[in-house]
């Protein structure tokens, strides 16, 4: 099979194998997306005199076509294509023959990868953000569905205060709209046209129009200069896997609460059988195994942000093959996120607290009494903290 870079004399089968990696895996998901850049490439080559309308025409048509034929799984990107760029190419000059083999002036497959993943990272960011609010609208039905209930609240794990359902819900619910904003927030690095940047030092001898690019693709800034595109590799990567390690940090914290708050001693919560698995030996058991799970997962997140940190660490300039293995990261931080927060939103609001978990003891108002003493009295908090103290000690 002939490649993008091919030059007559093949490729040895284990080369290919170690190379290729996992690409066909993940490059089936990038496919609409370089298709949309391949055509906005195109068409800007044409605006600019350097394809024939006719070739346009077809290129697009083509491209179109086989976009629609992968969607509906009649082909994919397999390793023998090494890249959905070659398996794009190859399939589309099988298809309208010569001008097929015209589409790639202009460009490299360095500006070609990254434009596919921007915009698909364009997409998944929107998917995660709405992820992080769905799992926050989940507790504000808890919330509602608990209206006014009590609940203990805790420091150290010792009783501490007061709080109620609707807190604690409202909390969590605070922090996963703000991991929605921070995921929003990498958009600044995402959303930067590469295209024209080619393998990293422009297009000499070609007059291309970058802008003309930018707005097809709808991208809010074009990134200059063309050196800086290579330079940027695994940064955006790194702040969306960040964000993302927040995100399940916050979801980590959620479950670790549910598996306490479902133990009999604590009984602040029921699950449904439906959200618990069985011991194969314990016929009495119901274990939290999805929240136990959900509480280990930031430990998966941390490695693969600290995966992607690593992998552009100390390149020299320029692009390296090393950068193609910050897909790997990346596709499974978003895929590992989006499960965690679709399977939150959909169980959280089948959770039932417990009416014992709102009896509160005497002892969890003693701030509030002490409060209460400097209001009334005029006494300094630090006396009223100790009276309070005392009378409790003595209670005791």
């Amino acid at each position: 099979m002939s490649r993008l870079w091919d030059k007559g004399k093949p490729l040895d089968e284990q080369v290919l194998a170690y190379t290729a990696g996992e690409d066909a895996l993940f490059d089936n998901r990038l496919v609409a997306h370089d298709v949309r850049a391949s055509i906005a490439h195109a068409a800007m080559l044409r605006d600019q005199k350097l394809l024939a309308a006719a070739n346009f025409a077809a290129i697009a048509a083509g491209l179109t076509a086989l976009a629609a034929e992968h969607e509906q799984g009649l082909w994919r990107v397999e390793i023998a294509d090494e890249d959905v760029h070659t398996a794009l190419e190859r399939r589309l000059t099988e298809r309208i023959g010569e001008a097929g083999g015209r589409v790639h002036l202009g460009r490299s497959r360095n500006d070609q990868v990254l434009a596919a993943l921007r915009l698909w990272m364009k997409d998944e960011v929107a998917a995660l953000a709405f992820g992080a609010r769905a799992v926050a609208a989940a507790l504000g039905e808890v919330a509602a569905g608990h209206a006014d209930q009590p609940l203990p609240g805790y420091t150290h794990l010792q009783p501490a205060m007061p709080s109620s359902v609707a807190l604690w819900a409202g909390g969590f619910a605070a922090g996963l709209e703000d991991d929605a904003c921070g995921l929003e927030g990498c958009l600044r690095r995402i959303d930067q046209n590469p295209l024209g940047s080619a393998a990293g030092y422009g297009t000499p001898g070609l007059a291309i129009d970058r802008e003309s690019t930018r707005r097809a693709l709808d991208f809010a800034a074009t990134q200059e200069p063309v050196t800086a595109v290579q330079l940027a590799r695994g940064k955006a990567e790194a702040q969306l896997l960040f964000e993302i390690h927040l995100l399940m940090n916050d979801c980590g914290r959620l479950a670790s609460d549910l598996v306490l708050f479902a133990t009999r001693e604590f009984g602040f919560v029921a699950l449904p059988e439906e959200m618990t698995t069985g011991s194969s030996i314990m016929p009495q058991k119901r274990n939290p195994d999805l929240f136990e799970l959900v509480r280990g997962r930031g430990a998966t997140t941390l490695g693969l942000l600290i995966e992607t940190l690593l992998i552009p660490a100390k390149l020299p300039s320029g692009y390296h093959r090393d950068l193609q293995l910050l897909k790997a990261p990346l596709f499974k931080a978003c895929d590992l996120a989006r499960a965690t927060t679709d399977l939150l939103a959909a169980t959280l609001p089948r959770l039932r607290f417990l009416p014992e978990a709102g009896e509160l003891s005497p002892e969890l108002f003693a701030a509030e009494e002490a409060n209460r003493l400097v209001v009334e009295e005029g006494i300094p908090f630090r006396e009223a903290y100790r009276r309070v103290a005392a009378k409790l000690s003595a209670d005791r």
